[in-house]
């Protein structure tokens, strides 16, 4: 996107408290630089609850883009549904992606006064990236099958059940090609090379940058995944998304029929998998369904917002294209 931070968090220590000490202390001194008119956070990682409590400490504004995603349940997935949760009691202005979003605001007290409904900003950075940088689908005939694995939840037992799934998979459709870009953490790295490592049809790889994650998204034939910034953009390309979770802050991709939720286990995977592979009236359904998740003018209603919101200068847009 062509953008260059002025500032770049440090990250010290692999722990969350470590994590949550260094990059609070680096926003404070921020924080102090200047006064400041607004604080902006997205999404709901430890970077951006320490985001909003220095701007609750310092008395700054917060928005929070991506607000109002809930499975009401602490443990999944785990830090990020108490960390959303704790965020959107600091916010003032609140960005829900959808209407399902915007809801679980009103329940929790907040006055529509401070909820904007917008979309989601991910498909407008789709969009640009489509139409900048060239992603569209490049293969003929089925393509890929991607697989994504990262969650605290999934750590453990269920790393490795998923694992011998894909195995199971992969031996069942040798003529399948499965591309695995591996977290580069040791608990996920540690199971995926010794049970795929050796399997000729799976392509295990270091992590995708934002464009090469596209491509990969637009050239698959379908997605495994516990991310839930997939369950978002696999629908772009029409691509059906298997949730290798239990729950998820996400059900607008299950409602519009783009996703399943199937858990992690091994037989549930392979038995989803093989259905969706012969079964094409299901799996067009899938793919059929369309992306709920907003229009690509989530970042345009967000900024027109906040400049009223603010009485500030009336702020001109660019477009997009």
């Amino acid at each position: 996107f062509d953008v260059t931070p002025d500032i770049t968090l440090q990250r010290s220590g692999s722990s969350l408290l470590e994590f949550s000490i260094g990059c609070r202390q680096q926003l404070e001194a921020v924080m102090l630089r200047q006064d400041w008119s607004l604080v902006i956070v997205q999404g709901d990682t430890e970077s951006a609850f320490q985001g909003a409590l220095a701007a609750f400490y310092n008395r700054v504004p917060l928005a929070h883009v991506e607000a109002g995603l809930r499975t009401y349940n602490l443990a999944r997935p785990f830090p990020e549904e108490g960390l959303r949760q704790m965020i959107s009691r600091l916010t003032r202005f609140h960005f829900a992606p959808t209407q399902r979003a915007q809801v679980a605001l009103q329940t929790e007290g907040i006055a529509d006064e401070f909820i904007h409904l917008t979309g989601n900003t991910v498909i407008d950075a789709q969009q640009w990236t489509c139409a900048h940088r060239g992603v569209k689908r490049k293969v003929f005939g089925r393509g890929h099958l991607l697989v994504t694995v990262h969650r605290r939840e999934n750590w453990g037992t269920d790393v490795e059940e998923i694992c011998h799934a894909i195995a199971d998979i992969a031996r069942q459709q040798p003529e399948l090609q499965v591309l695995f870009p591996v977290h580069l953490n040791p608990v996920i790295q540690g199971p995926v090379n010794a049970i795929l490592g050796d399997i000729s049809n799976i392509t295990l790889t270091a992590p995708l940058d934002y464009t090469g994650m596209q491509q990969a998204l637009a050239d698959a034939w379908m997605v495994l995944t516990d991310s839930g910034g997939l369950q978002e953009e696999a629908p772009t390309f029409g691509v059906p998304v298997l949730v290798l979770r239990d729950e998820t802050e996400r059900p607008e991709a299950i409602d519009a029929g783009c996703a399943r939720l199937i858990g992690a286990t091994r037989s549930a995977i392979v038995q989803e998998v093989t259905r969706l592979t012969h079964d094409t009236l299901a799996y067009t359904r899938m793919a059929q369904a369309g992306n709920p998740f907003g229009d690509g003018t989530a970042a345009r209603q967000i900024v027109e917002a906040l400049a009223r919101s603010l009485a500030a200068v009336p702020v001109a847009v660019p477009a997009l294209a």
